[in-house]
């Protein structure tokens, strides 16, 4: 026997983006409606945050994702106390320790262009030639480098974990729903969805629907008969190492090559993506056994030769919600089914993302159009239009 609920907004999928967005309707003023958020697991052990390396940066090639980083950037300096309930503070241990994007000659002209659009958008970003990269990171190996652009501030890595349980605890505490239970059906009526159903029988009712549900993205809106999302679920490899010497100042480090390493306490994480023959769309968490021998360690030995000596201490799986046309979000309501809206697609960059995109979802649906930020870039309609925003700075 089913059981009915109705609320104003279901939010399907309670990862960051999906709680961000039921954070920031929760807050706003002018929403008094009722919000519930719908998870499979609430110990989130398998999702895409907790398994997240945390970066935070304003370095990408699209205006609007410079926008966006800046956004959040904001926003996590100000967590512990924008998000604080009762006496427990929304901490999400921000470290603005920076981004350092290499380049070889051969791509040298792109660093350049990107550079320019993140100037012109106010991210606080610095080239720096080979002599300087190495004046100021002596364990850097900077001979086939033509360049590195360095972040100075609103940079760096959080806790992902924190900034969710932060955003969940603070969104229950302004009157949001979470409900444990996996959408298995989006029933419509003509142009509108009116509920979204549970495996359990469950049905809640809705004004709104939005897809927030990372990997499993397409699946959910082919519930709601939107069959043409180009969302996959591609897995990604990280690795905790110990390196025998210290690495004084170190950023967020990403090769030219792709790998990319960070400081973690006294160790550090690190990864590379795929090439795209090893990049199937996946769903399982297992671990390629030779792939860190095989695709990482030669490039960390390479760039630092401290590195060499490194030793494997974790390794973990966690999956991208990869935009397979243009990698990049998939944002606001379908123009077919105007009450179901897409949060999607983020391909890597959903936990850095997360606050500005729920307040401009949040803006949608109170307001009926984007108000802080203008993310009309991102709507579904682009990819019949051949309207495609490509990013190239895709890690």
């Amino acid at each position: 026997m089913s059981t009915s609920f109705s609320f104003d907004v279901v939010v399907i999928g309670g990862g960051v983006v999906g709680s961000s967005i039921a954070y920031f309707l929760a807050a706003e003023q002018a929403f008094d409606g009722s919000v519930a958020v719908v998870e499979r697991d609430p110990t989130y052990v398998d999702g895409s945050t907790a398994r997240s390396v945390g970066g935070i940066r304003s370095q990408f090639s699209t205006p609007e994702n410079v926008e966006i980083s800046r956004f959040g950037a904001r926003f996590l300096r100000a967590a512990a106390e924008t998000l604080a309930v009762g006496g427990e503070r929304g901490d999400v241990d921000f470290v603005e320790a920076g981004y350092l994007l290499l380049a070889s000659a051969e791509g040298l002209d792109v660093l350049r262009a990107n550079h320019e659009v993140q100037r012109a958008h106010g991210a606080a970003v610095d080239l720096l030639d080979p002599g300087e990269l190495a004046e100021r990171f002596p364990w850097l190996h900077t001979a086939d480098l033509a360049a590195g652009s360095l972040g100075l501030h609103g940079e760096g890595w959080i806790d992902a974990y924190s900034l969710l349980m932060a955003l969940r605890r603070k969104a229950r505490s302004l009157g949001v729903s979470y409900v444990r239970g996996e959408a298995v059906g989006v029933r419509r009526d003509g142009g509108r969805v009116t509920s979204v159903g549970l495996a359990d029988g469950r049905e809640l009712r809705a004004a709104h629907v939005v897809n927030a549900a990372g990997p499993r993205a397409a699946t959910v809106a082919a519930l709601a008969g939107v069959p043409d999302l180009p969302v996959r679920s591609k897995k990604r490899f990280v690795f905790t190492v110990e390196c025998p010497r210290p690495l004084p100042g170190c950023p967020l480090v990403v090769d030219y090559g792709g790998v990319y390493f960070r400081p973690e306490g006294d160790r550090f994480v690190c990864g590379i993506s795929p090439p795209r023959e090893r990049d199937a769309d996946c769903e399982d968490l297992k671990l390629d056994p030779g792939f860190f021998e095989e695709l990482v360690w030669p490039a960390l030995a390479h760039r630092v030769p401290a590195m060499d000596e490194l030793e494997v201490r974790s390794s973990w799986a966690g999956h991208y919600a990869y935009n397979v046309v243009d990698q990049n979000a998939v944002l606001g309501p379908h123009p077919e089914v105007s009450n179901f809206y897409f949060a999607n697609g983020f391909s890597g960059h959903g936990l850095q993302q997360a606050p500005a995109v729920g307040r401009a979802l949040a803006e949608l649906i109170t307001y009926g159009e984007y108000r802080t930020l203008d993310l009309r870039r991102f709507r579904f309609e682009r990819f019949a239009a051949g309207e495609l925003v490509r990013e190239r700075n895709v890690i």
